[in-house]
């Protein structure tokens, strides 16, 4: 018999993850309570049983109120910012074959800035003072978008005297206003979709639009033209690399559109900063690797003629106005000793010529 007994709150098991600096806790029917440090998932406690249908589902009426219970019946899954007794969570629980699984995303309400996450500010800061344009911070999930995103938005708030309207899924970080008026909304509390709120955005005078996620035609379509007609649009991106999330946000669009597109996107943009969070060797934290693309004339062009595989190489060449690919940035965390050359490797995109780099 398991000298463990299930907590009656899932709070409980937040405020554990919370002490030991995770990113993510884990409370899922068939597996024990787990939680994700420094990129690894793994049972908080090694003995500890798998989870039953009905402690689960004891767990997940534990926090939910009765409209998120409703929902939750109804659609099967749910996702929504929740406040805990020590903190913000984003919160996600779904129904599934053998009961509920829920997983709960720490947010930091603490406000990191640019220079704490280790930003290239020098080479940022000029994108974000632009009166229009399109700024996209892209990665995977959990590579730490949502923080950076935050960050930027922080310093416009401080550095301008002008309208901020976030569009959230959930709402994350709170921000005070302080030189800018901000206003928050959150999609499925106080508007249906990203499309509708960013329709209704263009109406309220915004200087600054931040997207939390361009996940559809309409949403991208909707933030071009935002971007356009002089508003400046900050939105996050699934993918991986400029290159590819250029090829993402034309892919979307019906291929009659997309020399227009292209054009829209080659003037609009005005840089990417890619990312991923990568082990530290010694396994304590994650280092932050950053890949960054400013539009020049010529990273215009290729745009323009949908050449985006000439890109890294552009990259190479644009140092001076700080551009920099993600095996690079890579490489330079590497030979500063923070990261191993099997994480290299794993996490570069040119894998033959990494190959080379580590045996020279």
């Amino acid at each position: 018999m398991s000298e463990y007994k299930v907590l009656d709150h899932v709070d409980e098991y937040l405020k554990l993850g919370r002490e030991y600096n995770c990113s993510d806790v884990h409370l899922a029917t068939a597996y024990p309570p787990a939680w994700r440090r420094f990129g690894a998932l793994a049972p908080i406690w090694p003995d500890h049983p798998p989870l039953l249908p009905e402690e689960t589902e004891g767990l997940v009426r534990s926090f939910l109120g009765k409209d998120e219970w409703d929902r939750l019946q109804e659609r099967g899954d749910i996702d929504f910012a929740y406040q805990g007794s020590d903190g913000r969570y984003r919160a996600s629980v779904v129904k599934q074959r053998l009961g509920y699984d829920m997983v709960f995303r720490v947010i930091n309400t603490q406000m990191r800035t640019m220079e704490e996450i280790g930003l290239p500010i020098e080479h940022i800061i000029p994108l974000t003072r632009y009166q229009n344009g399109l700024i996209l911070i892209t990665g995977s999930v959990g590579s730490g978008k949502s923080t950076t995103l935050a960050s930027i938005i922080d310093f416009i708030n401080k550095d301008r005297e002008d309208h901020i309207l976030t569009l959230e899924d959930p709402i994350e970080y709170v921000f005070e206003s302080k030189g800018c008026h901000v206003n928050q909304r959150e999609v499925h509390k106080h508007t249906e979709s990203f499309a509708r709120a960013l329709r209704g955005a263009l109406r309220e005078d915004p200087d600054v639009i931040m997207v939390g996620e361009m996940r559809d035609l309409e949403t991208i379509q909707l933030a071009l033209t935002a971007a356009e007609t002089g508003h400046l649009v900050l939105g996050t991106l699934h993918t991986g690399n400029a290159p590819r999330t250029l090829d993402r946000v034309l892919d979307v669009f019906p291929i009659d559109q997309r020399d227009q597109i292209r054009i829209m996107v080659s003037e609009s943009l005005r840089g990417i900063l890619s990312q991923q969070l990568v082990p530290t060797l010694d396994g304590a934290s994650r280092a932050l690797a950053t890949e960054l693309l400013v539009n020049t004339p010529a990273v215009a062009n290729c745009i323009r003629e949908g050449r985006t595989y000439m890109l890294p190489g552009i990259m190479q060449t644009g140092k001076h106005v700080g551009m920099i690919t993600m095996d690079e940035s890579l490489r330079h965390l590497y030979i500063r000793g923070i990261i191993s050359a099997e994480d290299l490797l794993f996490r570069s995109e040119d894998k033959a010529q990494m190959k080379i780099f580590l045996q020279s």
